[in-house]
């Protein structure tokens, strides 16, 4: 029987590159990124918000650079391993918790959209502003991570 030779890993090309092309629009997804970054929302907490969307979305240039991001704000490997099982895990604080049922829900809104509970209980543990602070990070996030699909972004 002839050896077969493994295939050759397929590697994907990028499509675009934003900031080249809708330089307008690039920039305005960074004006809100660096206001999230001036607001009262915690490093920690914007971290584990751009982690774990990009998770569910399957961003895989955003999950490397943003997982890179968050060891470098001090975000252990543990708790990034443990962020796809977070309900699971004991590693998640009771708001970041809340933060990250509240990010799955608003990435992945069908078909069950936002549900009152989870809503209700970021607010009872976060307050309606700082609610409003984690809306902002997962709306952009997400779409972050729709144009780095869409213009199909490498990792490093």
């Amino acid at each position: 029987m002839p050896e077969t030779s493994p295939s050759a890993p397929v590697v994907p090309q990028s499509r675009f590159t934003l900031h080249l092309v809708e330089p307008q629009a690039y920039a305005g997804l960074l004006l809100l990124d660096q206001h999230l970054t001036q607001s009262a929302l915690t490093k920690a907490h914007w971290d584990l918000i751009k982690v774990r969307t990009s998770q569910v979305n399957g961003c895989a240039y955003c999950i490397q650079s943003h997982s890179t991001e968050a060891l470098a704000h001090g975000e252990t490997e543990q708790r990034l391993r443990a962020l796809p099982a977070w309900r699971e895990s004991p590693y998640f604080t009771a708001e970041e918790r809340a933060i990250l049922a509240f990010t799955e829900e608003l990435t992945l809104l069908v078909p069950h959209h936002l549900s009152d509970a989870t809503y209700a209980e970021a607010v009872r543990l976060l307050g309606v502003p700082y609610v409003a602070q984690v809306l902002l990070a997962v709306t952009n996030m997400n779409a972050w991570n729709r144009l780095g699909i869409a213009a199909r972004l490498i990792p490093a």
